[in-house]
């Protein structure tokens, strides 16, 4: 149990460009607010900032649909353009309707539109979109890595995105991606409180601090894509968030 658990929202952090480094903006913000890192605390970042940093950013007038892409945008209402993005990230199309097109993306991750998204990105220079980083978990790894060599502290990172849930109205902030973390808590094969054994229970404690997080760093307009979770011990977990992933084998919602 963690009964001081704490999570501070860092602001400040400037618009994001490919190629800059988050490691080094994610030190200049706590060096602001005053904050020094102790062994133990999590960063959770926004997917968004780990997107523009890697260049994931598309612009549309670059992109070209397949006859596929066309005839699915034709089905469910949606740019062409983003639809052939949608399938070129994407493993397996699982629903489609009139405004939605749920897919399994290349990551393991099914959701809405392979995570690709076209809010709070700059279209100045034109329409564009914003993919998911290629690999979350080594992008989470590079960044602990970083963090970690000029602090020399024992740190945990998520980076978080907002999902939709299986028979669940609004979106939930979860772990796409970490390093240093446990990411499950298996307590089966323990006891409740009445002695009878668990066999079920597995905490993501991984998608928790996330969910959590995205209450103080925001959704919307709020410019604040990272914060600072501490209160629990350090941890070096070798666990990654694709480990959460439910087996194609055991979705009973598919």
């Amino acid at each position: 149990m963690h009964a001081a658990l704490t999570i501070q929202p860092l602001p400040g952090i400037p618009l994001v460009s490919s190629g800059d480094d988050l490691g080094s903006l994610l030190l200049d913000c706590l060096a602001e607010l005053r904050l020094e890192l102790v062994d133990g605390d999590i960063l959770v970042v926004a997917q968004k900032i780990v997107s523009k940093s890697e260049g994931r950013l598309v612009q549309l007038d670059e992109v070209t649909p397949s006859p596929e892409a066309v005839a699915l945008a034709a089905e469910t209402d949606k740019d062409p353009r983003i639809v052939e993005l949608i399938l070129r990230e994407s493993t397996a199309v699982i629903r489609k309707a009139p405004g939605v097109i749920i897919v399994r993306n290349r990551l393991g991750i099914i959701g809405a539109n392979a995570g690709i998204d076209q809010s709070n990105i700059d279209h100045g220079a034109g329409e564009c979109a914003l993919l998911l980083p290629e690999d979350p978990d080594q992008s989470a790894a590079r960044l602990r890595d970083s963090l970690q060599q000029h602090t020399g502290r024992s740190l945990g990172v998520i980076i978080s995105d907002s999902m939709n849930r299986a028979w669940r109205l609004g979106t939930l902030g979860q772990a796409i991606g970490s390093s240093g973390v446990r990411v499950l808590d298996d307590r089966r094969g323990g006891r409740d409180l009445f002695g009878r054994e668990l066999m079920v229970t597995i905490i993501n404690r991984a998608d928790s601090i996330a969910a959590a997080a995205v209450l103080v760093m925001g959704e919307t307009a709020e410019q604040v894509p990272a914060a600072l979770v501490r209160g629990f011990p350090p941890d070096d977990s070798r666990q990654v968030a694709r480990q959460s992933l439910r087996p194609a084998s055991e979705d009973l919602f598919l």
